[in-house]
């Protein structure tokens, strides 16, 4: 296979995608997603000699028939599998210590993933100046809320109709008439 240095890398970055994205991971077994993340992010996957479906039928090969997972040894022998597909006319020994190396360079990446805001979600949820409708009319121009006056209409038994501007002048107006 390779030496002792090769193998503990390896191992290292086996054990690196086998975590990555599941907290409930051992490190011991490697998934069918994090194989193909391993072979994007280490630069396996040259869209030429191989290809995200060679990827997919090498796992199949080296898997248990009923099983979704790989081990370590399996994984190995995907990587050799591999190496003669994406290294062609080299020797299998020189096949399988680039691809090694490309292995050993490489950790799993966060690019193109959706970043978190800056701002707290709550700042943006709470920022009064940003509400429209009937949501803006519950704060005054300060953002501090109106409480219940903002939350419902009160009743007012007057006798006038509901914002009604002149509500309150009807005795003044028939003095002058009497």
């Amino acid at each position: 296979m390779a030496d002792s240095i090769d193998h503990v890398d390896l191992l290292a970055v086996f054990r690196q995608f086998a975590i990555h994205g599941d907290t409930k991971a051992t490190g011991n077994e490697l998934n069918g997603k994090n194989w193909a993340k391993l072979c994007k992010d280490c630069k396996i996957i040259d869209g030429k000699n191989v290809t995200g479906t060679d990827v997919d039928i090498v796992f199949s090969k080296v898997k248990q028939k009923s099983s979704r997972i790989i081990t370590f040894e399996e994984f190995q022998l995907a990587l050799e599998e591999l190496a003669s597909q994406r290294f062609k006319g080299k020797s299998h020994e020189e096949a399988l210590q680039s691809i090694f190396r490309l292995v050993a360079s490489g950790a799993p990446s966060n690019l193109s993933v959706t970043k978190t805001s800056k701002a707290g979600g709550v700042d943006r949820l709470t920022d009064t100046s940003r509400y429209t409708g009937t949501h803006k009319e519950r704060f005054d121009q300060s953002g501090k809320g109106k409480g219940r006056e903002g939350r419902e209409d009160i009743v007012t038994n007057t006798g006038y109709v509901a914002a009604y501007k002149d509500a309150g002048t009807y005795d003044t107006k028939m003095k002058d008439f009497k």
